[in-house]
């Protein structure tokens, strides 16, 4: 069985940076897209940022400039750095993934993270 497990979030003064990493766990298993969404109260799930196997970025023009998105192949970790956040960026954040476990490829989501942003 494969689990996201998320960790980095918290609060943090507007302009200031938090780093959040998600891992893969479990065995027997290939990620393929890797992804970070956030979802603040009374908003839709909102796509951040996506990372391929080559490790070719998108990003939300939300976000362009301001996060970063990385992997690790080796840790089955993916990360999103997040500089020069703000007020509006206050929400719970999640990662996802495209995995191939056990012949079937299906999309992972990890639990979530909150991050805060104080003015």
């Amino acid at each position: 069985q494969v689990q996201l497990v998320e960790s980095g979030g918290g609060l943090v003064q507007a302009g200031g940076s938090l780093r959040l990493s998600c891992a893969a766990s479990g065995s027997g298993f290939k990620i393929n897209n890797m992804h970070w969404y956030r979802q603040a109260p009374g908003n839709q799930r909102e796509l951040l940022a996506t990372i391929t196997t080559a490790r070719n970025t998108k990003y939300a023009d939300s976000v362009k400039g301001r996060f970063t998105i990385s992997r690790d192949n080796a840790k089955n970790t993916v990360y999103l750095q997040m500089n020069s956040l703000k007020p509006e960026d206050t929400a719970v954040y999640y990662c996802n993934a495209d995995i191939l476990y056990a012949l079937t490829l299906r999309n992972y989501w990890g639990q979530g993270t909150q991050v805060t942003v104080s003015s």
